[in-house]
Order: C-alpha cells, then sequence, then structure tokens
C-alpha cells in the first residue's frame, strides 16, 4: 500500500462505522491523519473507534439535522483540530420498486439522505474551510447517479443530484484552494447489498466488465490521494469507480 501523506490533517467522515466510510477512515489514518467518524449508530461508532485507534474519534449525529452537525463540527474543531479533510459517505438504499408504485415518503427519506445530507454536512464545514484558505472535499455518488438503476429512482436521482453539487461547489470554492470532487463507485461488498434483491444483485454484478463487486479498500486508495495535497489542481470532477461500467 501506497502511503498518502496526510499528517497533520484532521478528516471528517460522515458514515464512518461502517464500509465504504470506514474503509476510507482506515486509510486516512494509515496516512497520518487523525480521522472524526460521523455516524447514527453510536454502537458501531464504538467498534469502529477502538479498532482505528488513538487517531480516531465520532460523534453520533444524524446528516439530516443541520443544528446538530454545527454542534458535532465544533465539538470536533475543538477536541481534535480544524477539519480539513472532509468525505460524505452516510447514504442508503431505499426500496426497490417501479416509480409509478414507489412510496413518496421513502423517496424523500432517499433524497434527503443521500443529497440533502450532503448539502447539509457541506454547508456545515466549508465556511471554516473557507476562513482557513484550504481543505479537500469528496462526495461519494454512485454509478447510479450517472445510468440510473431501474426500480431505485430515488437513490439513482438523489445520487445525479450529489454529481451536479459537487461540480457546482467545486466551481465556487476552486479559489480557496479547496478541492471539491466525487466518486462514484459501482456496487461494493457491504452491508448496503443487504436491502437489495438477489435479482438486482444479479442485475448490477453482469454490468460490470471487471466481473465482480467492488472492494472497499479500492475506493479508499482513490479517496486517500483526492484529499491530499498532492490533488492541488483536480477540483468538481467525478471518478469513476464502476470496473468498467461507465467510462465517462
Amino acid at each position: 500500500m501506497n502511503r498518502i501523506d496526510l499528517d497533520g490533517q484532521v478528516a471528517v467522515v460522515t458514515g464512518g462505522a461502517q464500509g465504504i466510510g470506514f474503509a476510507i477512515a482506515q486509510r486516512l489514518v494509515a496516512s497520518g491523519a487523525r480521522v472524526s467518524l460521523w455516524d447514527t449508530n453510536a454502537a458501531l461508532l464504538a467498534d469502529a473507534v477502538a479498532d482505528l485507534g488513538e487517531a480516531a474519534s465520532s460523534q453520533t449525529v444524524d446528516i439530516t439535522d443541520l443544528a446538530a452537525l454545527g454542534r458535532a463540527h465544533a465539538d470536533t474543531e475543538a477536541a481534535v483540530g480544524p477539519v480539513s479533510i472532509l468525505v460524505n459517505s452516510a447514504g442508503v438504499a431505499g426500496n426497490n420498486a417501479p416509480l409509478d408504485e414507489y412510496d413518496p415518503d421513502e423517496w424523500r427519506r432517499v433524497v434527503e439522505i443521500n443529497l440533502n445530507g450532503t448539502f447539509y454536512v457541506n454547508r456545515t464545514v466549508v465556511p471554516s474551510m473557507k476562513a482557513r484558505n484550504y481543505g479537500r472535499i469528496v462526495n461519494i455518488s454512485s454509478v447510479a447517479g450517472k445510468e440510473g438503476n431501474p426500480n431505485l429512482s430515488a437513490y439513482s436521482a438523489a445520487k445525479a443530484g450529489v454529481i451536479g453539487l459537487t461540480k457546482s461547489l467545486g466551481k465556487e470554492l476552486a479559489k480557496h484552494d479547496i478541492a471539491v470532487n466525487a466518486i462514484t463507485p459501482a456496487t461494493a461488498k457491504t452491508r448496503i447489498l443487504e436491502t437489495l434483491t438477489p435479482e438486482f444483485i444479479d442485475y448490477m454484478l453482469v454490468r460490470i466488465p471487471r466481473g465482480r463487486f467492488l472492494e472497499v479498500e479500492e475506493a479508499a486508495a482513490m479517496v486517500a490521494w483526492l484529499v491530499s495535497k498532492d490533488n492541488s489542481f483536480t477540483t468538481a470532477s467525478v471518478f469513476d469507480l464502476s470496473g468498467g461500467r461507465t467510462t465517462y
């Protein structure tokens, strides 16, 4: 494993208690960063922090609660230091259903977490990054945000919105040495698979030319470079992690 130099950096990883978020936190800690995991599951957070060691801390917070996010950010900066890295990994897949049968309440829930939650977290963290004229942000979208997945319209729409948000914010912050990029992973081996039907899992797998799902460590490797000082020019961009399913 190449060691990206993140010495002295403080990172926030939402959804960091498990899955891709936890793998990213592991890679950031291995690269020298101190990491605060933000998640709603206190028990999983405790286990994750124990696994990561003294470089990790946590905040039990709901990313759809803007006021709570403000408190979590203030507490993190007071206890750990100025946040220079943000990775927005928290998200849910939502139900599988055709759009004409999709429950409107479930639609609102999925969009609120995946898209609005990403906005709320960025809205909370960006001002202090601007004040310091430095930051690195990665918003985790999905291949579904590029192509759309049938029977997953809420998730696809929300993740497409994350791509648009990233492009807009990256342009806004370019002159502040704040890079804002997105990654678009194909399905990874995480607990999110438990919410999907076997038929839908097969549908996604056969469309990946690599012939397998994404390993979370592969996503973490890409993110580690994107949040480093080595990424001094690229912003408002989307990086593919689809195993060849999409290449744009």
